[in-house]
């Protein structure tokens, strides 16, 4: 039998139907049949044993740490990468010891990989019940730090690019110490999904220590080979925060939620919600300001919810921003949402 997703499947839709009532209170039930249908479909199209190993493995670790994260939805996390090689003498893991508290005191909680180096000192900084480890089960080095082993908030993937998610889809902000080959993918990777808009507006940092030159002379890099050769604009070095203290960093994060709370699209029009108000003479010289990042004739104004976001009644009171986007300089988009906690 064929199936379809958008269209009635006879017996097999009334199956999955009577399965969903069995198990009870489902949300979004459409949404599970799908989920369901596509198990069943990809059975039929793919024989290889292989393959649906993958999807079902995906599947799991997808379901997991939305169970996991899910209690602490409200509370604005912040991702930190760094080696997994460094040393508890050195003064970087200090720093991102101190940074782990910091991060708490300020009201954040952390998430890192899990393992040594880095990832263990800010875990010792923030703390056990501060903390979340998404940790990867290879061959050596990556065994859950003794801050986070035993950890109800530890998870343990067996793929990266399942990690990867739970590190950026749950972060409020990203921080990068130095590191290797590891950091420098998770930092291209956070880039190229900001730059291209896959991933809503968050402060992302590059940490060095003081007088360090590591990020610095990757931004170099980045200025002198990549937007000298047309591969990136300068506006993509809004999306990037380079500093080398802590205080610098938790102040860059506690400045960019000044104001702005989140954004969602509705149609073709961009709503940023605020968490204060915002004087409608500022937002006149936002309008001038950053008419580049509109469309033809687009505007900025003022509102209130939009009948499309009622499915978010916990944020209605909330003042809102309706932006007609380009949906393409997401630099000046980031560099936009400062300019509003400016005011």
């Amino acid at each position: 039998m064929e199936l379809h997703f958008d269209k009635p499947n006879g017996p097999v839709d009334d199956a999955i139907f009577h399965v969903m009532e069995l198990a009870g209170h489902l949300y979004y039930p459409e949404l599970v049949r799908e989920m369901i249908l596509a198990a069943l479909k990809a059975s039929q199209e793919n024989a290889a044993e292989a393959d649906l190993k993958l999807m079902n493995s995906t599947l799991k670790e997808m379901r997991f740490p939305s169970k996991v994260f899910g209690p602490y939805r409200d509370i604005r996390k912040v991702t930190v990468f760094g080696s997994a090689r460094t040393k508890p003498e050195e003064s970087v893991y200090k720093m991102a010891s101190l940074l782990g508290q910091e991060l708490v005191r300020a009201g954040y909680m952390v998430i890192t990989g899990g393992g040594g180096g880095i990832m263990q000192a800010v875990n010792e900084g923030a703390g056990p019940e501060h903390s979340f480890a998404v940790n990867i089960r290879i061959p050596y080095e990556q065994k859950p730090n003794p801050i986070v082993d035993g950890n109800p908030r530890l998870i343990t993937y067996k793929y990266f690019f399942n990690r990867k998610v739970a590190f950026l889809k749950e972060a409020s902000a990203i921080v990068l110490f130095p590191g290797g080959f590891g950091t420098l993918d998770e930092a291209m990777e956070t880039l190229t999904l900001l730059q291209n808009g896959k991933h809503d507006p968050i402060p992302l940092i590059f940490l060095d220590e003081p007088s360090g030159t590591y990020w610095l002379k990757w931004l170099q890099f980045f200025a002198e080979e990549l937007m000298s050769q047309g591969y990136i604009n300068d506006s993509d070095f809004y999306l990037i925060d380079r500093v080398d203290s802590v205080d610098a960093v938790v102040e860059i994060i506690n400045h960019f939620y000044r104001r702005y709370h989140s954004l969602r699209y509705v149609e073709k029009q961009m709503v940023i919600r605020l968490s204060s108000g915002i004087d409608p003479q500022c937002v006149e010289e936002l309008k001038n300001r950053f008419q580049d990042i509109l469309i033809p004739g687009g505007d900025i104004y003022l509102s209130g919810p939009l009948p499309a976001e009622a499915d978010e009644p916990e944020i209605a009171d909330l003042p809102r921003l309706v932006i007609d986007f380009n949906r393409k300089d997401f630099g000046r988009l980031q560099h936009f949402i400062k300019a509003i906690n400016s005011y």
